[in-house]
């Protein structure tokens, strides 16, 4: 039996990340964090909650990629691996968000201070998956949002029914 490959097990964990984070916390989306404009928008519309965590999720996203990119660049000078650290990181954050969920129970208004300190835990960890991935795992398809998932997917397929050289330029990437 074969393992499945790093890609797949964090294109597994964007996708469900995202898909419980907007399920339970009020359309918050934890990977995709520009889909928030639209689910803000509806919230504001509509006179639903979670306008506060909606309106933090971008600013919160942007600074953990530059400051996760800045801790890997640091570790890399230092001669350590930094997929390790930052998987490790994004791990300890999961557990964090997960324990402050059960405590916390259901949250059912998406501006409360729990729904909003375990969305902003959430969204910083896909952060970090994110620029994790695009740092270390260029090669890979995106795995935290289906739209340019999917996109790669149907260019590979595309490119690998058109000729065989594209075979390597599709697995490469590049081009």
């Amino acid at each position: 039996m074969t393992r499945p490959s790093l890609g797949v097990l964090l294109g597994l964990n964007g996708g469900y990340v995202d898909t419980m984070g907007f399920l339970a916390l009020a359309g918050l989306f934890t990977a995709h964090v520009t889909g928030n404009f639209v689910t803000l928008g509806a919230a504001l519309v509509f006179g639903t909650t979670g306008v506060i965590a909606k309106l933090l999720a971008l600013p919160v996203f942007c600074i953990v990629v530059l400051l996760s990119r800045a801790l890997a660049l640091r570790l890399k000078l230092e001669g350590r691996r930094a997929i390790v650290t930052l998987l490790t990181l994004k791990l300890v954050l999961f557990t964090i968000a997960a324990i402050a969920a059960f405590v916390h129970g259901p949250v059912w208004n998406g501006d409360s201070p729990a729904a909003i300190a375990i969305g902003m835990t959430l969204v910083t960890a896909m952060a970090i998956q994110n620029g994790l991935h695009r740092a270390h795992l260029s090669n890979l398809p995106p795995t935290t949002l289906m739209t340019g998932t999917t996109t790669q997917i149907m260019i590979d397929l595309a490119d690998l029914m058109s000729a065989p050289q594209a075979t390597t330029r599709s697995r490469s990437r590049s081009g």
